[in-house]
């Protein structure tokens, strides 16, 4: 299908979900769907709900926001349990104006968009639909027709509260257009859309001395006052301010602590009201998520001035801190790169990992444990498993901080290096040591970063570095003890036989002289060492190998080299410390001979087939590693 069929079909979708009937029409719409009379607040609640939520590690996280948000699981978590869902219930936080406050590039902008741009799709869906007064436009509610003195009826009739009074226009148009018979109202079915103005808003302060307040709540239309002979004549009013446009759905009001505070006090009102004064009428009922965002610094300032008091107990404050989570940093430099035109460059594999590692350095704050460091914090926060800790520990940790993730590098900083690392090579693959080298040479430029702090942070670049000349081995580790794998294989069985003699308490018989001999202690123990298993647990250790025999035995399953992760890690690390004189010359020799340059074209296609290596990152890489042997 072409791009211009694709297009007449959406049209032809959008034609068949419009709908336009009288009011007694649309409360028998009421009737059967309930939904399409709740909230601005309640809408966006569902939304979010409607697109799924699990539980992962005893946090919710919404489905909504996981495609764009990442490692903000507890910010939103908080923000959809304590603002949305209560907002939605009708309590009393729905009269607050939401303010998310966080640090520069922390999602706060990203958070209001998804909102907005969710808002457009899910009033496109049944559970989302929206249906206004046709031609008002403020896209009023029909139910606001119904008199007040017969709202306690019709809320034993329907079950629906009413809120907000007809508008001035509509009350008007109601007597002259339909002589006052609300049943003959036309309702039409309306879609959010910030580009036409519906139900969607965004204010951004200016010049205070040059902005009108028009821009918010309205303004009078003068070429039509000759026309209806008064400024207080509804059809003489254009009802385009943000506030008239943004009814029914939200607004976001950009920069809303700069502005100028005549524009604020309308606020207060439509808050605690829900509605605001314009013009010359009488208060005008609106029904709208206001949100706004700032930094911290702002913030502070807001809150010290004695004239915002009012204020301060009209807004419900949301920190979103920076994420703390590497692999979730990961994901958003993914995204970033993938937006950008760089996306066909190779970057190495631990590159991107290296550069979250670093950043999120950055924000962590100091453990006050003793027997915890950053880089132990760090991988506790990730989710990983440290020797010695538990989901407990990382639950103190986290209490030990309330304004964690407030400060530090931001994504924006980590990708414009990576781009000028890109640029700069004008190459078509970068490792993780051309970004660290990137990410030092901008803290020189960086203007906001404080001598302390660039001292701080080069530690915390050599920190990353060292990271990764783990994983360099590592990686390169695998790749040589996968072209010796039948090594591999006999070491291992050597070990299992050996400990099955040592718990079973027999001897093992010398293939070549066949008499009895004892379990190798020496080696089993040179194998344990390697990933950490102390005298006192190698028992424990072994036992553990044999229950795990067992048990693929009793399933008709053999016991493999890969059936038990931590030995399959000691016996690699073993063998690769066995290879480590093969490695350094294989990957340090300048003139390689043959067999050499036939083990390092394995290990090279290995890290190109298994790795995600391109044959420059892979030499590259085997480079590094040879010099750090040789060191």
């Amino acid at each position: 299908m072409g791009i211009l069929d694709k297009v007449a079909k959406y049209r032809e979708e959008e034609e068949k979900l419009k709908w336009e009937g009288t009011f007694a029409e649309y409360l028998e719409l009421v009737k059967e769907k309930p939904w399409i009379a709740q909230s601005a607040h309640s809408r966006v609640y569902n939304m979010i709900k409607d697109a799924g939520v699990e539980e992962v590690d005893g946090v919710k996280r919404y489905k909504f926001f996981s495609h764009q948000l990442y490692g903000l699981e507890t910010a939103l978590e908080r923000l959809v349990e304590e603002y949305f869902h209560p907002a939605a219930k009708r309590l009393d936080v729905r009269k607050r104006i939401l303010l998310l406050m966080g640090p520069v590039s922390g999602g706060k902008s990203t958070l209001v968009t998804m909102l907005k741009r969710g808002l457009e799709q899910y009033s496109r869906t049944d559970r989302g639909a929206v249906f206004a007064i046709k031609g008002c436009p403020m896209h009023e509610d029909p139910l606001h027709l119904i008199p007040p003195h017969l709202r306690e009826d019709f809320y034993e009739e329907y079950g629906i509260r009413i809120e907000g009074n007809l508008s001035p226009l509509n009350m008007m148009r109601l007597e002259q257009e339909y002589g006052g018979r609300i049943e003959d109202v036309l309702v039409e079915r309306i879609f959010f859309s910030e580009d036409r103005r519906v139900g969607i808003g965004t204010f951004s302060p200016s010049d205070p001395k040059s902005q009108d307040i028009a821009d918010l709540t309205g303004s009078i239309d003068f070429s039509t006052i000759a026309e209806y002979g008064s400024e207080s004549d509804p059809r003489a009013y254009r009802f385009d301010g943000e506030l008239n446009k943004a009814n029914r759905g939200m607004m976001e009001f950009q920069e809303m602590l700069k502005c100028d505070e005549k524009f604020l006090w309308h606020l207060l009102s439509l808050t605690q009201e829900g509605n605001f004064k314009a013009g010359r009428f009488a208060l005008i009922s609106a029904d709208e998520l206001i949100v706004a965002h700032t930094n911290e610094t702002e913030y502070r300032a807001f809150i010290s001035n004695k004239k915002n008091e009012a204020l301060h107990s009209r807004i419900i404050v949301m920190p979103i801190p920076y994420n703390l989570k590497v692999s979730e940093e990961e994901k958003i430099y993914e995204k970033m790169i993938r937006e950008s035109d760089v996306a066909d460059v190779h970057i190495a594999p631990h590159t991107l990992k290296i550069a979250a590692m670093f950043t999120i350095l950055t924000r962590l704050k100091e453990p006050k444990r003793g027997d915890i460091d950053l880089i132990k914090k760090m991988r506790l926060y990730d989710g990983q498993n440290v020797e010695g800790f538990s989901a407990i520990d990382v639950e103190e940790l986290k209490k030990e901080y309330s304004d964690e993730g407030m400060s530090g590098i931001d994504p924006r900083y980590v990708i414009n290096r990576i781009s000028s690392t890109i640029i700069r090579k004008e190459v078509k693959s970068i490792n993780a040591l051309d970004v660290l080298r990137s990410l030092k040479e901008g803290l020189e430029q960086h203007p906001s970063i404080t001598p302390e702090s660039k001292e701080k942070y080069l530690n915390f670049i050599s920190l990353a570095r060292k990271e990764y000349d783990e994983l360099a081995k590592k990686e390169v580790q695998k790749a040589f003890v996968y072209s010796y794998e039948e090594s591999a294989k006999t070491l291992m069985d050597n070990y299992l036989d050996n400990v099955e003699a040592y718990c079973n308490k027999t001897k093992l018989r010398d293939p070549l002289t066949g008499e009895e001999i004892n379990p190798d202690e020496k080696l089993m123990r040179s194998i344990e060492e390697q990933i950490g298993i102390s005298e006192n647990a190698k028992k424990a250790f072994r036992e553990e190998i044999l229950i795990r025999i067992s048990a693929y035995a009793r399933k008709g399953k053999r016991f493999d080299y890969n059936s038990h992760g931590r030995l399959r890690e000691a016996i690699q690390k073993k063998l690769f410390a066995d290879l480590k004189d093969v490695v350094k010359i294989t990957t340090s020799t300048k003139t390689p001979d043959e067999q050499q340059l036939k083990k390092i074209n394995e290990v090279v296609a290995r890290l190109i087939d298994e790795h995600g290596y391109n044959s420059t990152s892979a030499n590259e890489l085997l480079r590094y590693v040879g010099s750090l042997l040789n060191r």
